[in-house]
């Protein structure tokens, strides 16, 4: 049997009593459906049972339901809806690969799924890629480029805070774990945990994770301070208690009803204000505090001239947050005077309301969310979790000393991702980077003699897209050398201007003659498989500003003038009646989308369509139509009484359609593919159509048996050249492919 933490309600054999567990939950937050909470407290118990059974279970023999139960419980605290609470339980069953998200979706729904999903991508954060090593959180870059990473990660404030209630589990069960664990999960908290409790302006679980990482990051320290608080502890509560029935008095005489407490003072906070300020714990003042909760902002002030009143204030150590609040939204006012005995007291004053932002961040309105976005309420929640749905910009308060912040700011930039090098370090590139721009952000030398990479340990292509949280390693040749293919942008190898400047350098520094004949090469290979082979020259160096075909194949070679602006310029001179960028027309109508009112239905070609009146679909439903006679296509829901009748009686007549937008313009072309026969060609071809969303109207295929040659004719409609181009420098990356190119007549192999 599980051993049970003893904060959980048991039955008689020691198990936890569920339903009592629940009880209890509701009685912090509103559950929706309590038998779902149940429901997924049960299957966690099943899965630790089942893993027990198989000797599969964590090396130190911690129970991952209790963890889940132990982090349910501190989401509950901030006031979390019941789906976090559902991931909660059932995240660390995932985590530990006893069950998997498809199974989760399919008992608890997609939402639940999903917030487990994200916080298993956050645990990249925690460890490195690499067995055995950790991520060297010493240097500040570092720590910064991760924290920068966990937001970019995060699209749901919830996988933030179910992650934090992990990491605050997974501290407090470190207690007797060998000291390299204590130090690893320490250090990980602190460095990037804690500060992230601070950003969401949760700050009971920032106490908490600041002072129990300090108390393995730097145990003799934490020991001195904790036996100095621990030999005075009963005389400062005494005092404590004197100076609180003393300003009750005071505040009750004026009419003002007011919670006072004792605030306890954390010891990492007092370490760090002896630290910074070069004093000994004796000259702390706010060892002795106390915190005064009052109704209405204006009891605040009020409040704070009865205290400065009854003692004297010391000069540079008051704080009004409440006029001025911090970046993460915390609000407040800080005083310091010399109470009783003469000794120095600190005094908190807020509201009740500003408490409970106080403690729960962005968790006190949580209860906001969804409602009108007109309130002060949703404004405020919307205002705190801003820089986590990629807005302007994040702070971070590094300290307090004497109430002044020494503040850090960090721009977090929303159009980058971050990725992992092999040894555990973080380098952020633009969104649409590939591993060629990751090994130039690396360093200029490793972009010029790449030859392959690795995503994750699995070999991909250079121009593959690179995704937030992945670890690149970049493969080099020793004699290797910048490709020209790299600066065409149809093939998409370089996506960041950084190094595409530096392979245009490279290619700028060789021989002129090498550049010349290169971009002769790239620029007669282009104009030929786009039929415009029929521009001339001489016109077109006219219509660039360029001198001489010479310069400008030079041009073209080193990279100076992009390929595909010679081809814009070259369609325009061959197709003058053609617009900008777009295609000569073969005498065929562009197809459209078919649209009624301000709606578009994809599938249909140029077809009438009707809304079918028996179930009125709407756009986002899921439709289907149905080819009538003489009326076109009738649109239905696709689970409409009356399309389910016709799918058994007409079936061969219902066609798939869907909801489109506003439609773009596109236009037929011929493309002729020539490529050594082999099994699936047709196949590898029609998958890259579709996943490029290109409309395919005709093919036609023929095979050689002499020679073993295919040859292939399709017509397919695209909006400009540039997506043909591109299109046709997909396909000849294609395996066996000879040549593809745009055809103006009969093609032949």
């Amino acid at each position: 049997m599980v051993q049970v933490r003893a904060l959980h309600p048991t039955n008689r054999d020691g198990s936890v009593n569920i339903d009592a567990w629940i009880a209890r939950m509701q009685q912090r937050v509103p559950l929706t459906a309590p038998a779902v909470l149940k429901e997924a407290c049960e299957w966690a118990l099943e899965l630790e049972r089942a893993a027990i059974a198989a000797e599969n279970i964590w090396a130190d023999g911690a129970s991952s339901y209790l963890t889940g139960l132990e982090m349910a419980e501190i989401l509950a605290e901030l006031k979390l809806d019941q789906d976090s609470l559902v991931a909660a339980v059932v995240y660390r069953a995932v985590r530990e690969r006893k069950t998997d998200l498809a199974e989760v979706e399919r008992r608890f729904g997609a939402t639940v799924a999903g917030l487990v999903d994200g916080v298993q991508r956050m645990a990249a954060i925690s460890v490195s890629q690499n067995p055995g090593k950790t991520i060297a959180f010493c240097a500040q870059t570092q720590v910064e480029n991760l924290r920068k990473m966990l937001v970019t990660m995060v699209d749901d404030v919830r996988v933030a805070l179910i992650k934090l209630a992990e990491r605050t589990c997974a501290i407090r069960a470190v207690k007797d774990a060998p000291e390299e664990k204590r130090y690893r999960v320490a250090r990980e908290v602190f460095d990037i945990y804690a500060p992230l409790a601070h950003r969401l302006g949760i700050g009971h679980i920032k106490w908490e994770l600041e002072d129990l990482s300090f108390r393995y990051l730097e145990p003799t320290q934490y020991k001195q301070i904790a036996k100095l608080l621990d030999e005075r502890r009963l005389d400062r509560q005494e005092y404590i208690d004197d100076v609180m029935n003393q300003l009750r008095q005071e505040l009750e005489e004026t009419g003002i009803h007011a919670e006072i407490s004792g605030r306890a003072k954390h010891i990492y906070s007092i370490w760090r204000k002896m630290h910074r300020k070069g004093i000994d714990f004796s000259q702390v003042y706010d060892v002795r505090a106390v915190r005064v909760l009052v109704p209405q902002v204006r009891d605040c002030y009020t409040a704070l001239g009865i205290v400065h009143g009854l003692w004297r204030h010391i000069p540079n150590e008051f704080d009004d947050y409440i006029a001025n609040p911090k970046e993460n939204g915390y609000r407040s006012l800080h005083t310091a005077v010399v109470g009783p005995s003469g000794k120095v007291l600190e005094v908190q004053i807020r509201t009740l309301a500003m408490h409970e932002e106080a403690e729960l961040g962005v968790c006190a309105h949580w209860r906001y969310k969804g409602t009108d976005a007109s309130s002060h309420s949703s404004n405020a929640y919307e205002d705190k979790i801003a820089w986590l749905r990629q807005v302007l910009e994040w702070h971070e308060e590094m300290g307090d000393i004497g109430g002044l912040a020494d503040q850090l700011r960090v721009d977090f930039e929303p159009d980058r991702i971050y990725l992992f090098t092999p040894d555990g370090h973080v380098l952020d590139v633009p969104k649409g980077a590939t591993p060629l721009d990751f090994a130039y952000r690396i360093h200029t030398e490793i972009g010029h003699s790449c030859r392959g990479a690795k995503v994750n340990g699995r070999i991909v292509p250079l121009n593959y897209i690179l995704q937030t949280g992945e670890q690149v390693e970049i493969i080099t040749g020793k004699h290797s050398s910048p490709s020209r293919d790299w600066l065409n942008a149809n093939l998409g190898y370089v996506n960041t201007s950084r190094a595409r400047a530096k392979v245009q350098h490279w290619f700028k520094q060789q021989a002129r003659e090498q550049n010349v004949q290169a971009g002769k090469l790239m620029l007669d290979r282009e104009l030929t498989r786009l039929a415009l082979n029929g521009a001339d020259y001489a016109h077109l160096i006219d219509k660039l500003g360029i001198r001489s075909q010479e310069d400008l194949f030079a041009a073209v070679g080193s990279g100076d003038v992009r390929l595909m602006h010679v081809v814009n310029v070259a369609q325009q001179l061959v197709e003058p009646d053609s617009h900008s960028e777009q295609l000569e027309l073969i005498p065929r109508r562009a197809t459209k989308p078919a649209r009624r009112g301000d709606v578009f239905i994809q599938g249909v070609g140029n077809l009438l369509t009707q809304l079918a009146g028996c179930c009125q679909p709407v756009p986002g439903d899921p439709i289907i139509g149905y080819i009538t006679l003489g009326r076109g296509v009738t649109v239905h829901r696709a689970d409409c009484a009356t399309a389910m009748q016709l799918q058994d009686r007409d079936s061969d007549r219902l066609i798939e359609v869907s909801w489109g937008g506003e439609p773009i313009q596109t236009y037929p072309v011929e493309i002729f593919i020539k490529a050594y026969d082999r099994s699936g060609l047709l196949r590898d071809v029609s998958q890259m159509l579709a996943n490029d969303k290109i409309n395919v109207l005709e093919v036609s295929t023929r095979t050689n048996k002499d020679d073993n040659y295919a040859a292939m004719l399709l017509t397919v409609e695209v909006p400009n050249i540039n997506m043909l181009g591109r299109l046709l420098a997909r396909i000849n990356q294609l395996p066996n492919v000879i040549e593809a190119r745009r055809n103006r007549k009969e093609a032949s192999a």
